[in-house]
């Protein structure tokens, strides 16, 4: 039999491809067919060995929600709407931190004015760590980057927010390896190292 489900959370091609190597993987199932503008899918089953519980915890366990055509997913508990209210409002949040941080961190290049503080060596550290401070509300905004890049991960079907994810996560990291390194090299005298 064929069935048409509802599939929420795609983001990218490679959710499309991993929902559809999920799902073909149950024994059962004929075919899937995945579609990211419409977020469907049609699946091809035989009745008698796969339902529609299975299919649906199949997409669910690599972190998307899924129902059958019309009904609403376990995942979805706001409307559409409210969902683009809240991402709009991110990407406002996020901006405000992101200008404020790049007048800080580029001010200085471009000859704009900027507190003495951040100025030379001596607030070398004072710089590194207020810029820290400005990323760090960005990163809990956009957690959800993270959770579903770091559970596409654990499931072995990596997506976009996976490459977010990761990238942003390695330069918030190095940022705080580099800020202890600046504070040792401050310690030791070792101006070079804070250069």
């Amino acid at each position: 039999m064929e069935k048409k489900f509802d599939v929420s959370g795609m983001t990218c091609s490679s959710c499309v491809a991993n929902i559809t190597k999920a799902v073909e993987k149950l024994d059962g199932v004929s075919g899937a067919n995945v579609n990211l503008m419409t977020n469907s899918m049609k699946v091809n089953f035989d009745e008698n060995i796969v339902d529609d519980e299975k299919i649906i915890g199949a997409v669910e366990k690599i972190g998307y929600g899924a129902s059958p055509a019309g009904e609403k997913t376990k995942s979805e508990d706001r409307p559409v709407d409210d969902r683009e209210k809240a991402l709009k409002h991110r990407l406002i949040s996020s901006i405000i931190f992101m200008v404020i941080l790049m007048y800080i961190a580029m001010g200085p290049m471009i000859h704009l004015p900027t507190p003495g503080i951040f100025h030379e060596r001596e607030g070398a550290i004072i710089f590194a760590f207020s810029q820290f401070l400005l990323a760090l509300p960005v990163v809990y905004i956009n957690r959800d980057f993270y959770i579903s890049g770091f559970k596409g991960l654990k499931n072995r079907a990596p997506n976009m927010d996976s490459l977010v994810a990761i990238g942003s996560l390695a330069a918030l990291v190095y940022g705080i390896f580099a800020i202890y390194m600046m504070a040792y090299g401050f310690g030791q005298g070792d101006m070079e190292l804070v250069d």
